[in-house]
């Protein structure tokens, strides 16, 4: 293939986020991904019960698929399938304007504590981040790793100045320093800074160091919506 017909293929926001910053050099790069491959695997086969049974009360309590599927923008601005189960009413893309004005976030982000378009199993998933455990299959794949920035939507990223874009050198992840450190209780400038710091301190301890305390995180549920 030639790299005008790759240039091609490229969606807008990559196009742009390559214009703007250069993937980080990671020195433990080989060692990051082994940690990301095999902790995926174990987590997939430890949870497996858990999430069978996720899926089938989340088929039984409301209309609708199990998993949660959309875009979002990953190393480098590249685009990839990101899942969840499900913990929104099936109408909920059509219904974000009418609580679009009820945002209680800065920056290019939207959250809403009580918003209306979550089921009531959902609420529970999203306190207890157990709708997040079939993104483990995104980090076994390679789209996402155990520890990185969140993977933000393709609409936050055109918003995003330089400074937001650097975030996107790195491989996204499933946990990050802002979701040990109070999520959704903090604000779209305290994540940026602390995305920054992850890229300064990133080494295999500073990974485990956050894996550790990711669970402790979310047992207190602190920010969880």
């Amino acid at each position: 293939m030639s790299s005008t017909n790759v240039i091609a293929e490229r969606s807008a926001v990559e196009e742009t986020v390559r214009s703007h910053i250069a993937p980080k050099v990671i020195t433990y790069r080989k060692r990051k991904r082994l940690l990301d491959l095999f902790g995926s695997l174990f987590l997939i086969v430890v949870f497996a019960p858990l999430m069978l049974a996720i899926a089938a009360l989340v088929k039984l309590t409301s209309r609708g698929p199990v998993f949660y599927s959309a875009k979002r923008v990953g190393r480098m601005g590249r685009e990839f399938d990101f899942y969840k189960f499900r913990s929104m009413y099936v109408d909920a893309n059509e219904r974000l304007q009418e609580v679009m004005p009820e945002n209680e976030k800065d920056g290019p982000i939207f959250k809403l504590k009580n918003d209306p378009r979550i089921t009531r199993v959902g609420r529970v998933l999203r306190h207890t981040s157990m709708d997040e455990l079939p993104q483990l299959f995104n980090v076994f794949r390679g789209d996402m790793s155990l520890v990185g920035p969140r993977p933000p939507l393709p609409n936050e990223v055109e918003k995003y100045d330089e400074y937001a874009m650097e975030r996107l050198s790195v491989r996204p992840g499933m946990t990050c320093y802002w979701q040990i450190m109070g999520r959704s209780n903090l604000s779209f400038e305290e994540w940026m800074k602390l995305d920054h710091k992850y890229l300064e301190d990133m080494s295999v301890v500073t990974d485990l160091k956050i894996l550790l305390k990711t669970p402790i995180a979310v047992l207190k549920g602190d920010g969880a919506y």
